[in-house]
């Protein structure tokens, strides 16, 4: 019951925020330069051909009088239909999502592997020449521009070794440069919590008594610090994954990958509205609902932290393993 009043409590606040976002998009895009009747008319048409398009749209209309007609298309499922091909936003979106999901998994999943290995293997050799190694890849990962490094992936492994494909989607291997190149700035990120949660737990009294009966370093460190460390780390992960959702845009048009990155350029050039606020509602959908997810499988992972705690309640925190 506490478990379906808490999601009931997350769901009511996302949608609240969903309203929020879908009423902010609406008027930023409008402020993009450029008129969509006459993108659609071409340049060559007419004023009286751009102000029929215009109705036919109902760009004529007053703003506010647009912004009711959309809120009560988005209560309905409704999207609306694209200025540019004429078909209705979910088509469109459908045709994308499936690409971005595929990327977005495998990226977040090396940045999970990479990024935990090199965590805890920085933390298991503090102080010494592999501890900084890791520590510079790691900054390096998370200051790299994502362009500059797609590129220079291009260049070497499509280039000069012929390994994978430059773009496209036209083979499962061509997921592969777009996917470690969006994975670097988490790798990055989640090695560093790693290997500060890690220290963290590693200098707590149970690590020590854990030593003490004659558990050896690696072990204490895995059986014992881990699953102390995982609760911090599975929340950056939880940001990423929300972050990569929306985030793929300059990694897929390095790559020319045909995700939903792809699908909101092409349309804010296009001046298509409808299909710019369906892109950005579903990535604040996507990276809602991780959020939600991350909540709940925190009170998993980390039996101290219960659900009542999360909604205001005062937080009891002891160590998983107190005897070690």
């Amino acid at each position: 019951m506490l478990l379906l009043r808490f999601i009931g409590r997350r769901l009511v606040l996302a949608v609240i925020t969903l309203v929020g976002v879908a009423t902010v998009v609406f008027f930023l895009v409008r402020l993009i330069p450029g008129n969509p009747a006459r993108t659609i008319a071409g340049v060559e048409a007419t004023p009286a051909q751009v102000e029929r398009v215009s109705q036919l749209l109902g760009l004529n209309r007053p703003e506010w009088q647009q912004y009711v007609s959309f809120m009560w298309r988005l209560v309905r499922g409704n999207l609306g239909t694209s200025t540019a091909t004429g078909d209705p936003v979910l088509v469109d979106i459908s045709a994308h999502l499936p690409f971005t999901v595929e990327l977005t998994l495998l990226a977040i999943a090396i940045g999970i592997i990479g990024g935990m290995v090199l965590g805890i293997a920085a933390a298991f050799f503090r102080g010494r020449p592999a501890d900084a190694v890791i520590s510079f890849l790691a900054v390096a990962g998370m200051s790299v521009p994502t362009y500059w490094l797609g590129l220079n992936l291009v260049l070497l492994f499509a280039v000069h070794l012929h390994w994978l494909p430059a773009s496209g989607a036209q083979t499962p291997l061509s997921v592969v440069l777009p996917a470690v190149t969006l994975s670097t700035l988490s790798v990055g990120i989640i090695a560093r919590m790693t290997r500060s949660a890690m220290l963290e737990v590693l200098s707590q009294d149970y690590i020590r008594t854990a030593r003490a009966k004659g558990a050896g370093r690696l072990r204490a460190a895995l059986r014992h610090g881990l699953p102390n460390a995982i609760p911090p780390i599975l929340t950056v992960i939880g940001v990423q994954f929300g972050l990569m959702l929306g985030g793929a845009v300059l990694t897929e048009s390095v790559f020319n990958w045909p995700g939903m990155g792809q699908l909101l350029v092409n349309s804010i050039f296009a001046r298509d509205f409808p299909v710019v606020q369906g892109c950005v509602l579903l990535f604040s959908v996507g990276f809602i609902a991780v959020n939600l997810i991350v909540d709940i499988l925190y009170t998993i992972v980390d039996p101290r932290i219960s659900l009542a705690s999360q909604q205001g309640a005062p937080r009891k925190r002891v160590p998983l393993d107190q005897t070690a």
